[in-house]
């Protein structure tokens, strides 16, 4: 939507700088704010991280045309409960621009009630937000976008990660 039609060449970016800052890992997964894979063929696995891998995905996410709802409930909770695993230390990366639908603190409330706590403290899934500022770069209005970073970051700080917000190309 949004995204794809104003902001794909940043959010390509950001998330070939995501992958940069982690230049090994043990797995790999990419789904969008629906919980869709974007290699259906690893759904609930694991991709093994290569290089070959990076630039699959990269080259993947540049032409993936799916369905999104605008709010990143169901690719969240899909993500924690198929991809947790109490061995491994886990982190999600969120990149959106907006919240069209749902409540806030009830998407809170679900998330937190799925990503428990272990026995010292720590969720067991890390989450972390890139947010784009599309909708106000294009309209000027700020009401999607900042109940989208209201959401996040109420997620990130509840669960371990950070919230990255990206600055507005308007000049006013």
């Amino acid at each position: 939507g949004s995204m794809k039609q104003y902001a794909w060449d940043t959010v390509q970016q950001q998330l070939q700088e995501t992958l940069e800052v982690y230049p090994t890992v043990k797995g790999i997964q990419v789904l969008n704010d629906e919980g869709t894979h974007l290699f259906a063929s690893y759904r609930g696995e694991w991709i093994p991280d290569t290089p070959a891998t990076r630039q699959r995905i990269l080259e993947g996410v540049r032409v993936w045309n799916s369905f999104s709802d605008s709010s990143p409930r169901e690719g969240i909770l899909a993500a924690i409960d198929t991809y947790y695993d109490p061995e491994k230390k886990i982190s999600l990366y969120v990149y959106s621009d907006d919240l069209s639908r749902g409540s806030i603190s009830a998407i809170v409330r679900e998330i937190d009630r799925r990503n428990t706590a272990d026995a010292e403290g720590n969720k067991r899934v890390r989450i972390h937000a890139v947010a784009f500022p599309v909708y106000y770069d294009v309209t000027g209005q700020l009401l999607t976008a900042a109940n989208f970073m209201i959401l996040m970051r109420a997620i990130c700080q509840r669960n371990g990660g950070t919230l990255v917000a990206l600055p507005s190309r308007r000049a006013d």
